[in-house]
């Protein structure tokens, strides 16, 4: 190999060398001898002598790196290869007259081989390299191929932080931003790349993001062909904008000099042109990103309702502190997004040993007035326990007279006069007072005798009993329409709804003429929830959520017919806001009205993926038509620039807006996020199903768990069925029957959950045959809402006590989350009388996915997951955790199997189905989700789901609880499964999870960098190109009598400082031009955006 470094013969022996090798070696062969023929040539270049010798060493390393992968310039720079090239560079550079016939090929070699090493940047400073090639660019800004060639080599130096600080700090970027062209038609090849970050600071106090604006305008507006290589220096510019704007002064500048009106009007123009639909896209991004931020029109953050808690001398969490960052977005709901493998438990010991009670068996014994079924003496009459519910309920009907009701048929000031009027009743006088609530009652009779409601299993003035007793923290006195009136399922299934194309877009420009064009805003206040004498204007759209359940705490006209709607935090609290349930009227058929929900706080939402809300009308229901629709049209889901009052770490909310064109005039309508279900409505549902059963063959029986932090019960059914006979024997059978626990309802936001309970209450109360056998096996004791205060006062997710009680299982406090308290209480009296539950579930809502699913708990799929180095093989476990899913995905047809996992995370240690299954010791312990959406497999494929699938879903979770019988023979189960007649028959040839929405909910906080081969293709093009001519052309920049149009301010001066001691000015004309000599405009924009992209 000696006899290479000659460099007369250098060539004539390599080549046909390589060219040998190519056609009679082995590919590894070859592979070996390239390396090892790069090695050799990296020590050839370290030891260069001579000008040839140099020159024909890099092309055959040029060559060389070329013809392979990336692997062949990686494995070069293993071996100090990007240190034999910049100290060949800075040997060449310092003789006093360079030779560029070496240095040429040399940096070329060097961009590609630098742009693969991410410690490029360092070994240049360390080389001296940096401000070296900084001065050659220099030299040369006449020399296009010259120039070009430094620009390539200053962008890979800037890929490091400190590199290009060095730059900036030596009047780099002055040097680059004067040698930027306004819009040219020559020499466009080069115009591809412009990537800034690190100087961001000197470009915004220098000036320049004028400059790029105009730049940016001037490109847009003589671009008339859209040519390639014109969308491309766009791009670039939009990058310089995009990296400019990362701070806030960067922002202020690009707002003050007229940035957002400019791309909103250049954008304008290239809508229609499908060429152009990057450059669009990129425009609005950055538009988003760069609108101010507007603080949300209230006077706190805080929830408007506040209730003192127990202990604690200040009810409200301090507002300055972050929230609770394991709360947000805490359930099993975040699971697919969250579920890092370090997220799961990989501690043997924690998964599979039962951690100590968190109370004293002592305790325990007072669960067993909750287990009614344990010491009834069922030789009594088993009716009476049902006379003195119904005798309950019924002696109630006084005090339900004197509840003012709302009344479809009054108008909506004197529903709020009322409504006022109602929480200032010390201040009435008591004869006034009996009028209107004798007025009240005496119009919903008549409302009732007129318009006859059937709907199953509800009954309006029950409901009306129960929601007299119902405690809230403002004291509601109106109830919602829909709910005391009830709900059908509409008889047609309802698609999704389609998303027009680019409807984000459509929206997020209307909002940026809210900023450009604030002549044409109404703004005004139309509803408040915390002014109680507020009156909204009379044309403007009437709203109200002062009722059970109710979330809309503002709402501001912005257009005449566009709203701005605000929701109301959680209680005591001052985020989850999401849950949504108001009442509006007032309104004209038929006209468009636009209403945004301005404070939402998760990042995503099916009503990206075709969700549309709900709506009740009363003008229908009273038609005969009483149902809960799926309404909406433009739908979208998007970051706003919206932020909260008072300072906050989390600072990001988030837009529902969606489209409405009601049908009736001045009607009476109800918006919710999903089907409302109140607790009232739970309250007269298990009143109205204790009467339906025949107390001689199903024990029924309903008990207060306890009460709740504002004094609602908590109710808890046990439901079984009676023995056969009296004797001991039937008896005895009865109290050993298995246990089944169900809840449900623990976010109240997840109203979902509660229609999925209440089918499989209603099923497992009917005659069906499955159902009779369900109840002679086990005995279910369900709580079908865990956190009533949260329903009642509209919350989204948590307790009146601010926290997400879904995380107080470990170790909840009797106090402040007594319902979680004694319900781990009663499972562990279960588990203490040797009755431990055969099977738990928790009923939730998911608003990620769609479909219904499961999660539940396994020892040996979460070491294996986690890449636990515990063998897994021998470790033994019962697979009975899979057959509840397994069975559902035959017979449930919103179920989906592939969507279900069995993972233990630490961040759902605290979980009621984590902590039932690892201290109670259930081993089908589940979360059941159920989508707010709708199914993308099976028949209910492309449908949303409404309340009839819900609670489908809920009597077939019951059928599937066949599978876990131990009494029954294989041909009394394979009956059983004939009499369901399943539907659904294991559909999952589908997306497990939602691609990416079609529009960027974010507004992008980074852009893709460019790729190697990019940068490759331009040095390539670059070297391909004729040798310039470079006698007689001066060497050096002197000063020059040209001056810069675009940043004039800049060149008043008699002349710039430079870090090496000249002064330059440049021209900013059709295309760069110092004597003849094009410069090439694209590096300069690849070396700015490398410049600013690091910082």
């Amino acid at each position: 190999m000696t006899g290479l470094c000659s460099g007369c013969t250098l060539n004539c022996h390599f080549f046909p060398v390589l060219s040998f090798i190519s056609q009679c070696c082995f590919p590894l062969c070859q592979y070996v001898f390239i390396l090892c023929i790069l090695s050799s040539f990296v020590l050839f270049l370290q030891n260069a002598g001579d000008v040839e010798s140099t020159i024909n060493i890099l092309n055959v390393l040029d060559e060389l790196l070329s013809a392979g992968t990336d692997h062949r310039i990686h494995y070069m720079i293993s071996k100090g290869g990007s240190e034999a090239l910049l100290n060949a560079l800075v040997n060449t550079s310092h003789s006093c007259s360079p030779n560029y016939s070496v240095l040429l090929p040399l940096l070329h070699l060097l961009a590609k081989v630098g742009h693969r090493d991410r410690r490029i940047g360092l070994k240049a400073e360390q080389a001296g390299a940096v401000l070296l090639t900084l001065n050659l660019l220099k030299q040369n800004v006449q020399h296009s191929r010259r120039a070009a060639a430094c620009l390539w080599v200053i962008q890979v130096f800037s890929s490091s932080v400190s590199t290009a600080n060095l730059i900036g700090e030596n009047h780099g970027l002055d040097v680059i931003f004067h040698l930027i062209p306004q819009y040219t038609t020559k020499h466009l090849h080069t115009i591809k790349y412009v990537y800034p970050e690190a100087n961001i600071c000197s470009v915004v106090s220098k000036g320049y993001t004028t400059g790029l604006l105009r730049l940016y305008e001037d490109w847009c507006s003589k671009d008339t062909q859209h040519s390639n290589i014109a969308i491309a220096v766009c791009h670039t510019l939009l990058h310089c904008l995009h990296k400019v704007t990362n701070i806030t002064a960067g922002r202020q500048a690009f707002i003050s000099q007229g940035g957002i009106r400019m791309l909103y009007q250049t954008t304008q123009t290239r809508l229609m042109s499908k060429g152009l639909e990057s450059l669009v896209e990129r425009s609005v991004q950055l538009m988003r990103k760069c609108l101010p931020k507007t603080t949300l029109p209230l006077t706190s953050d805080q929830s408007a309702y506040t209730f003192p808690l127990p202990g604690r001398p200040d009810a409200c969490p301090n507002v300055g502190m972050a929230p609770d960052e394991c709360s947000e977005e805490s359930d099993e709901e975040e699971a697919e997004s969250n579920q890092e493998d370090e997220d799961l438990e990989t501690d043997p010991n924690k998964l599979r040993l039962r951690p100590e009670p968190d109370r004293p068996k002592e305790v325990l014994p007072q669960y067993a007035s909750l287990c009614p079924e344990l010491s009834h003496d069922f030789k009594l009459d088993l009716s009476s326990g049902t006379e003195e519910s119904s005798s309950s309920s019924s002696s109630s009907d006084e005090e339900a007279v004197s509840f003012n009701s709302c009344s479809p048929c009054s108008s909506r000031r004197d529903r709020s006069r009322r409504a006022s009027s109602g929480q200032r009743g010390h201040e009435q006088d008591d004869e006034e007072k009996g009028t209107e609530e004798s007025y009240q009652h005496t119009t919903i009779d008549r409302l009732l005798e007129v318009h006859r409601a059937c709907i199953p299993h509800h009954e309006p003035k029950l409901y009306r009993t129960m929601a007299a007793r119902t405690k809230s923290i403002p004291g509601f006195n109106i109830v919602a329409f829909p709910d005391f009136w009830g709900h059908l399922p509409p008889p047609e299934h309802e698609p999704m709804a389609p998303r027009k194309p680019n409807i984000q877009r459509q929206k997020v420009f209307e909002d940026i003429q809210r900023f450009l064009n604030t002549d044409d805003l109404i703004n005004q206040v139309v509803f408040d929830l915390e002014d109680n004498s507020f009156q909204p204007p009379a044309d403007s759209l009437w709203f109200f959520s002062k009722f059970e359940s109710g979330n809309l705490r503002k709402a501001v006209q912005v257009r005449r017919y566009e709203y701005d709607l605000i929701l109301n935090a959680d209680a005591n609290c001052f985020q989850h806001s999401q849950w949504f349930y108001f009442e509006v009227s007032n309104m004209e058929a038929d006209v468009p009205y636009r209403f945004n929900i301005i404070n939402c706080e998760k990042s995503n939402s099916q009503f990206n993926y075709g969700m549309q809300p709900v709506l009740y009308s009363v003008r229908e229901a009273l038609e005969g038509r009483p149902h809960w629709v799926r309404t909406g049209t433009e739908i979208c889901y998007f970051r706003n620039h919206f932020c909260p009052v008072q300072g906050r770490r989390r600072t990001t909310f988030y837009t529902l807006t969606f489209t409405i064109n009601f049908k009736h005039n001045e009607d009476v309508c109800y918006l919710a996020y999903h089907y409302p279900y109140t607790y009232s409505a739970l309250k007269a549902h298990l009143n109205i199903l204790e009467k339906s059963v025949d107390p001689a063959k199903v024990f029924f029986q309903q008990q207060s768990l306890c009460a709740t932090l504002a004094g609602n019960s908590c109710p808890v059914v046990t439901i079984t069925a009676c023995p056969a006979s009296r004797s001991w024997k039937d008896v005895h059978e009865l109290r050993n029957r298995s246990y089944i626990v169900l809840t449900g309802r623990v976010h109240p936001g997840e109203s979902n959950a509660s229609w999925v309970m209440k089918g499989t209450l209603e099923f497992l109360c009917s005659d069906d045959p499955v159902a009779q056998s369900l109840r002679e096996t086990f005995i279910f004791k369900i709580i079908p809402m865990l956190n009533p205060d949260g329903v009642i006062n509209g919350t989204n997710r948590c307790d009146l006590n601010s926290e997400d009680l879904n995380r107080q299982w470990c170790k909840p406090n009797s106090i402040l989350s007594p319902t979680i308290y004694h319900t781990k209480g009663l499972l562990y009296y279960l588990n203490s009388i040797g009755q431990t539950p055969l099977v738990f579930c928790d009923y939730h809502g998911h608003s990620r996915k769609k479909n219904v699913f499961l999660y539940g708990c396994s020892v040996k799929e979460t070491l294996w997951q986690s890449g636990s180095p515990v063998d897994t093989v021998g470790l033994k476990e019962d697979p009975g955790y899979r057959t509840i899913p397994k069975t559902l995905d035959r017979i449930a047809p919103a179920f989906s199997f592939n969507s279900c996992n069995y993972l233990v995370e630490k961040s759902r240690s605290a979980t009621a189905r984590v902590v039932v299954w690892r201290e109670i010791g259930v081993l089908r312990s589940y979360t059941m989700e159920s989508t707010y959406n709708g199914c993308d497999q099976g028949i209910y494929k492309g449908l949303q789901t409404g309340t009839r699938e819900l609670q489908e879903m809920g009597m077939k979770f019951c059928h599937s609880l066949l599978c876990v019988t131990k009494d029954m023979n294989g041909f009394y189960i394979r009956r059983l499964i004939h009499h369901v007649d399943p539907d659904h028959n294991s559909y999952n040839c589908f997306e497990d999870d939602e691609p990416p929405c079609v529009e960027e909910i974010e507004y992008s906080t980074d852009w893709p960098t460019h790729k190697g081969s990019e940068l490759d293709s331009d040095v390539n093009s670059n070297m391909a190109c004729a040798d310039e001519e470079d006698g007689g052309r001066k060497e050096y920049g002197g000063p020059s009598n040209i001056k810069s149009c675009l940043y004039p301010h800049l060149i008043r001066q008699a002349s710039m400082e430079m870090c090496n001691g000249m002064s330059i000015s440049f021209l900013y004309s059709n295309s760069i031009c110092l004597n003849s000599v094009q410069i090439p405009i694209n590096r300069l924009y690849n070396v700015l955006q490398s410049l600013l992209y690091v910082s």
